[in-house]
């Protein structure tokens, strides 16, 4: 890999290229993906150029590093920490970018980029209790995309466990934060072994127990197809049961494609990891292919 120094929207970065993918990690405020996709191609991920926010809290954009606590999956300390400068630390084919210490929980968030191949990374999201307190939860991955309005862009998770006991937990949020979302949400599909989400603009946001690990962006207006993978213990702690999430932001101006972590006691010195890996397929899979789509992350 190649990694550079530059400037993405105003902010101190590091641009990382191999030959099929190109990547911008913030580092004066993060730690976060800003930028993901292919050389010369557009930004998969939105990028927010509005100042949207809550109180002193950014939201910008990218992918980003949030604590999912044991009962409360959102709460005022995720956004505390958030848009802070980093310490980055690179080797040749990794790079790691930490924040600062919370003052409150005694926690530092950070991401370790490693490159796999030419069109696979791996995105250690993790959490580290530096107090001599204890902490628990978990690792909650956020990735916002671009939907891009006109293009047909859909999302899609790979539903159950392939065995003869097979069921799902899936959670809809009706009212969250003053926010509010359909039951009867037209932008939803669910297929006996997909659920499809085709954005429309109508705010939403779902919870989903997704055995493969497997939620996909289809972009068939740059011939690609956006892949993250994340283990599943089916005997793990997740937050109401679910590994998976996505939220349709207003008028599409973003979706978010969200993994969470087991949750976990911390014992002082102790972290806590969600390793995501992120696919960039040369070709559009479309809705239909489940089993090339979980053999590609094999």
């Amino acid at each position: 890999m190649k990694t550079n120094l530059v400037k993405f929207q105003n902010h101190k970065c590091i641009e990382i290229l191999t030959k099929s993918l190109k990547l911008i990690i913030t580092a004066d405020s993060g730690p976060r993906i800003a930028f993901f996709g292919k050389p010369g191609n557009e930004n998969l991920l939105f990028w927010d150029t509005k100042n949207l926010g809550r109180n002193k809290w950014k939201l910008m954009g990218g992918h980003r590093v949030w604590p999912n606590r044991p009962g409360a999956d959102e709460s005022e300390e995720n956004y505390l920490p958030d848009n802070m400068p980093c310490s980055v630390t690179k080797g040749n084919n990794f790079v790691t970018v930490s924040a600062g210490i919370d003052r409150l929980t005694r926690t530092q968030r950070g991401m370790t980029i490693k490159i796999l191949k030419d069109n696979k990374i791996s995105v250690d999201n993790f959490i580290k209790n530096t107090g001599n307190m204890l902490y628990s939860g978990g690792v909650w991955a956020l990735t916002c995309t671009n939907p891009k309005p006109g293009t047909n862009r859909k999302y899609i998770i790979p539903l159950g466990n392939d065995t003869g006991w097979d069921s799902f937990n899936y959670v809809i949020f009706r009212k969250w934060a003053g926010h509010t979302s359909m039951i009867n949400d037209p932008q939803i599909k669910l297929t006996e072994n997909m659920l499809i989400l085709t954005p429309e603009g109508i705010e939403c946001k779902r919870m989903i127990q997704a055995h493969h690990g497997i939620a996909a962006m289809d972009v068939p207006d740059q011939g690609i197809t956006f892949i993250k993978k994340v283990d599943f213990d089916p005997n793990g702690k997740y937050p109401k049961g679910c590994n998976m999430a996505f939220y349709v932001g207003p008028d599409n101006f973003m979706v978010e494609i969200e993994s969470m972590g087991q949750e976990k006691k911390l014992l002082p010195g102790e972290e806590i990891h969600n390793i995501e890996t992120w696919i960039l397929i040369n070709k559009s899979l479309g809705t239909n292919n489940r089993k090339q789509l979980i053999d590609s992350c094999k």
